[in-house]
């Protein structure tokens, strides 16, 4: 499989993304949030994603040319607007944001309305821990899961990430959506013609598949039955209500031809010194920890990505020549 050094990477990614109509701005700003993803071992986020958001700049259903910016602002909050574009630029100005309102305030809520898919959501959370802060982030995104006691998609796979800096470590990173499996892992069964197992998913009809096309068009099972379903409205109002973006039942599918989404995100930056102290909380974040890892086997959430991330940096991103063959089609 092809070997690439991460800057080549990201420059092969942006090229396919301007030639489908993005900014050179947009385009750069998605293909590293894209090799991020890749780097962290998580390659259903990764360049695998340049294709379709090509296909969607294409069509209208991303504008590549939007131009992102704050709409309001008030004291420790603002929302930003991403006008119908990539979500990454959008992002990189309300992390920008939370952590200069978060410094200011203790803490900040930056929402982004207008959006488009958000990627890998801890990504945007890694330029708060450097700065010494806690970090949520959540985002809606077209309908998958089921509300508890229907059968059609009504809430979107609507992931939450949390990210805890550390003294002398790397942090503490947790990312989950509020399925079963993430929906990339179902895309990428589909593209690769392999079965999903049962319990992932049901067809648009509410019987269990292992068909992953069918489940692209059915609806995903929510973790936890109903308290899955119960966070994934908690989501929604964060990162709707609050921010005037369309809800998941309103967003059509990334996956068949539909409307231009307008996605909402929202990021919460917290300043631990506002608190108890920067003191106290990296003294009792590590007592938590070595009780953790005293128990042997335990593994601490995002370890398995800092492994990854250095051994990309080490030694480049290896990936199949079929993508690699894909990314160089783009680019022309």
């Amino acid at each position: 499989m092809p070997q690439l050094l991460i800057d080549d990477l990201i420059q092969l990614a942006a090229r396919g993304l301007k030639k489908a109509g993005a900014s050179k701005a947009m385009a750069q700003s998605t293909a590293r949030a894209l090799v991020a993803a890749e780097m962290d071992g998580l390659a259903t986020h990764g360049v695998a994603r340049v294709a379709l958001y090509s296909q969607h700049l294409r069509e209208g259903r991303a504008n590549g040319k939007a131009k992102a910016r704050i709409i309001r602002k008030k004291g420790g909050t603002c929302l930003i607007d991403a006008a119908g574009g990539l979500a990454y630029v959008a992002a990189e100005i309300a992390v920008r944001e939370a952590i200069k309102r978060a410094k200011k305030y203790g803490v900040a809520f930056c929402g982004v309305t207008n959006s488009h898919h958000f990627g890998a959501a801890a990504y945007h959370l890694a330029p708060l821990a450097e700065a010494g802060l806690a970090g949520i982030t959540v985002t809606n995104s077209p309908a998958a899961i089921n509300a508890w006691g229907g059968s059609k998609p009504f809430f979107g796979t609507n992931p939450i990430a949390a990210i805890f800096p550390r003294r002398n470590a790397e942090p503490i990173i947790v990312d989950l959506s509020l399925t079963e499996v993430t929906r990339g892992k179902i895309m990428l069964a589909a593209k690769e013609g392999t079965p999903i197992p049962l319990g992932w998913a049901v067809d648009r009809d509410g019987n269990p598949t292992t068909d992953a096309r069918a489940a692209l068009t059915g609806s995903l099972t929510a973790i936890g039955g109903v308290k899955g379903t119960a966070l994934a409205l908690m989501v929604e109002v964060l990162c709707v209500a609050l921010t005037g973006a369309a809800f998941s039942f309103e967003n059509e599918s990334y996956f068949e031809p539909g409307n231009a989404p307008r996605i909402g995100h929202a990021l919460i930056a917290i300043d631990p010194d506002a608190l108890a102290g920067a003191d106290s909380y990296y003294s009792r974040l590590e007592v938590m920890i070595s009780a953790m890892v005293a128990d042997e086997g335990v593994r601490l959430p995002g370890a398995r990505r800092h492994q990854s991330v250095a051994q990309a940096r080490a030694q480049g991103m290896e990936i199949s020549e079929a993508l690699h063959q894909e990314l160089l089609r783009l680019a022309k």
